[in-house]
C-alpha cells in the first residue's frame, strides 16, 4: 500500500475518532430520531441475517419511532402470508396465535432462522402490548415474493370462505397450473424459462378477479388488502423465478421494485400522513447508486424510495460490526451453523470504524458528506443466508461510498449470532438477557 493512501487512512480513522458518538443505551440514539426528524421512511439495515445486535438496535430503533413520531407499521424483508400473521398477532385478532414464538415457529421454508427468532419475539411481544396499552393498530407485514405457493394457498383459502365462485375457480386453475412443479421455484423457473406453456395467464387472471372481487368480500379493509396482495405476489413471483432462470440483474431487480412498491401500497393503505419503517439486509437498504451494484444495472430498496419521496423524507440507517459469530448457512438450504466472523478486511470501513475511538458508534453520516477523508470508496462488508468465512479475502465486500449510501451508520465492534427459534434443546428456550431490555 502506497504512503499516500496510508496517509488517507490514518486520516480517516482520526476524522471518524472525532465524528463518531458513544453506542450503548436508548439514550444515545437521541442524534439519529433528531437527523430523522419528520421523515416518512425511515430504511434499518444490517450487514448479515444472522447477527443479534443488528436485530435488537434495529428494534430499539423502531420502538422509539413508533413511541414518539408516531409510526404506523414495520415492513420486513419477510413473505407477505407468514409476516401477516405476525401482523394479526400484533393487532390481537382473533385466534392470531398464543405467544409470538408460537406464531413466529409456522415459518418453515429455508432460511426460517432470519424471522423465526427469538430477537424478533421480544420485538414482537412488545409491539403487541404498545398496541393494547395504547389502542392504536401499529402493523408488521412482509414485502418479499418468495411465497408463491403460500400466497396462493392463502387466497384460495380466503376465496372459499366468501363463497365466489368465480374467483375461487381462478384460484384453482392458478393452483392447479403450479402444481406440478411440487411447490419447487426453481423447476417452475426452468421450465418456464424455456418452455412457452407457464402459469403467467392464470395468476394474472387470479389479480383481476381480486381487484375486481376482493373490495366487496367483508368489512375489514386489511383482510381485502391482504388477499389482493397475495395474488400481487403470485404474479410478480412467477415473473421473478422465470427471470431467475436467465441470470443478470433482472430478478434481483422485479424482487427490489415490488418491494418497493408493496411499500407504497402500505403507506397508500395507512393514509397519507403515514410513517413506514424497514427492516431489510443493508443491500436492499443502502442505495445502489453509491455501490459497484449501479454499474451492473441493478436497483435497489433504497434507491428507489430515495428518487420516489425525496420530498416526504427518506433517512437511510446502514449496519455493520468488525468481528464476532454469525446464523448462517454453507449453501442454500444447507445445515443452519454458528460461524465465526473473522476481523474485517484491512482498508474496509468495518477496518477503519474498528481502528477509530469508541468501541460502538453511531457516525451521523449527513454530517460527515463534505469530509474529504469521507469521500473515498471502500469494501464494506456483506454477509447473506450463505456464508464462508473463508471465503472473506477474495469476496462479501461491496465496494461502497459510505456518506452517500446511508445517512447513518451504526457500527458494532464485536457482535454475536441471532438466536433461532427452530431445533430443540436452547433453541426452544429463551435464552440469556431476552427480551434484551425491549
Amino acid at each position: 500500500m502506497s504512503p499516500s493512501v496510508d496517509f488517507s487512512t490514518e486520516e480517516l480513522v482520526v476524522q471518524i475518532s472525532t465524528l463518531a458518538q458513544r453506542l450503548e443505551d436508548h439514550y444515545s440514539l437521541n442524534p439519529l430520531l433528531e437527523m430523522i426528524g419528520n421523515a416518512r421512511y425511515v430504511l434499518l439495515g444490517e450487514a448479515s441475517h444472522g447477527t443479534s445486535e443488528y436485530y435488537t438496535w434495529r428494534a430499539r430503533i423502531t420502538q422509539r419511532l413508533i413511541k414518539e413520531k408516531h409510526f404506523d407499521f414495520v415492513a420486513v424483508e419477510g413473505d407477505w402470508p407468514d409476516c401477516y400473521a405476525l401482523n394479526r398477532y400484533v393487532k390481537d385478532y382473533p385466534d392470531a396465535g398464543a405467544g409470538a414464538p408460537a406464531v413466529l415457529r409456522q415459518f418453515q421454508r429455508w432460511p426460517a432462522w432470519m424471522w423465526a427468532n427469538w430477537e424478533v419475539a421480544a420485538f414482537l411481544e412488545w409491539l403487541r402490548r404498545y398496541n393494547q396499552d395504547t389502542g392504536r393498530r401499529v402493523g408488521f407485514y412482509g414485502l418479499d415474493m418468495y411465497s408463491l405457493w403460500e400466497s396462493m394457498e392463502a387466497i384460495l383459502d380466503y376465496l372459499q370462505q366468501r363463497g365466489d365462485g368465480e374467483a375461487v375457480e381462478a384460484a384453482r386453475r392458478a393452483f392447479m397450473c403450479f402444481e406440478p412443479y411440487n411447490e419447487d421455484p426453481q423447476t417452475y423457473g426452468w421450465n418456464a424459462a424455456f418452455v412457452p406453456d407457464n402459469c403467467r395467464d392464470e395468476v394474472v387472471d387470479l389479480l383481476r378477479q381480486m381487484r375486481r372481487q376482493a373490495p366487496h368480500f367483508d368489512h375489514d379493509p386489511e383482510a381485502a388488502f391482504s388477499a389482493e396482495q397475495n395474488a400481487r405476489v403470485a404474479v410478480e413471483a412467477e415473473r421473478y423465478y422465470r427471470a431467475m432462470m436467465r441470470g443478470g440483474p433482472g430478478s434481483w431487480n422485479l424482487r427490489d421494485r415490488h418491494m418497493a412498491d408493496t411499500l407504497e401500497r402500505l403507506m397508500e393503505l395507512h393514509g397519507p400522513q403515514s410513517r413506514g419503517i424497514v427492516w431489510a439486509h443493508n443491500t436492499h437498504v443502502g442505495d445502489a447508486r453509491y455501490t459497484d451494484m449501479a454499474g451492473e444495472g441493478m436497483v435497489n430498496v433504497g434507491q428507489l424510495v430515495r428518487e420516489q419521496n425525496w420530498e416526504g423524507g427518506v433517512a437511510v440507517v446502514g449496519f455493520g460490526s468488525y468481528y464476532g459469530e454469525v446464523i448462517a448457512g454453507r449453501a442454500w438450504g444447507g445445515a443452519v451453523e454458528r460461524m465465526s466472523v473473522p476481523p474485517a478486511r484491512p482498508g474496509s470501513w468495518e477496518d477503519i470504524m474498528h481502528r477509530s475511538l469508541l468501541r460502538d458508534k453511531l457516525l451521523i453520516l449527513r454530517d460527515v458528506r463534505g469530509v474529504e477523508e469521507m469521500r473515498e470508496e471502500r469494501g464494506h462488508r456483506a454477509i447473506g443466508v450463505v456464508y464462508r468465512p473463508e471465503a472473506e479475502r477474495y469476496g462479501n465486500y461491496v465496494p461502497t461510498l459510505l456518506p452517500e449510501r446511508y445517512d447513518a451508520f451504526l457500527f458494532m465492534d464485536e457482535t454475536s449470532a441471532l438466536h433461532p427459534l427452530h431445533g430443540s434443546g436452547d433453541a426452544a428456550r429463551e435464552p440469556d438477557l431476552y427480551p434484551w431490555g425491549l
